[in-house]
């Protein structure tokens, strides 16, 4: 690959950047597609991932890309932002928040940090010696809490 090429590919992942930033994800996803188009950076796979889940739906796709990321470099927080991302449009809350604690083990970012702020703690279970996921439990807590006791 040419020196040329090269920049042209960072222009537009900046502008996808800059889109994502703006949470402009429709523009965002056409500007990574053009830019791993010229040229193949698996340091942008988690961005894309992110775009696809969001945009189009495809969440298992969304998370081989993600992974692929993670794989190729575990130690940016970015990738385990934009992975929590994926699993919170999944529906899947309890990943999403180990991933925001992998990504913060890691070094974190001022969004990782936002992300698990939002999401909250935990509550302790109401009867503390069964497991959470125990019925009664469950449904103990959703009565006090609809009743404000808890």
């Amino acid at each position: 690959m040419n020196p040329e090429t090269g920049k042209i590919a960072q222009k537009e992942f900046d502008r996808a950047q800059q889109e994502l930033d703006s949470n402009n994800v429709l523009a965002a996803l056409a500007s990574l597609e053009r830019a791993l188009g010229i040229w193949d950076d698996p340091l942008w796979y988690s961005r894309l991932g992110f775009c696809i889940a969001k945009q189009r739906g495809h969440l298992t796709r969304a998370f081989e890309l993600c992974r692929a990321s993670l794989e190729y470099d575990p130690d940016n927080p970015l990738h385990y932002l934009y992975l929590g991302k994926v699993h919170l449009i999944a529906g899947n809350k309890n990943e999403a928040l180990q991933a925001f604690r992998q990504g913060m083990a890691r070094g974190g970012t001022p969004q990782l940090e936002q992300f698990l702020a939002a999401l909250g703690n935990r509550r302790p279970p109401v009867i503390p010696i069964l497991s959470r996921d125990n019925l009664l439990n469950k449904y103990l807590g959703i009565l006090f809490a609809r009743l404000g006791l808890r």
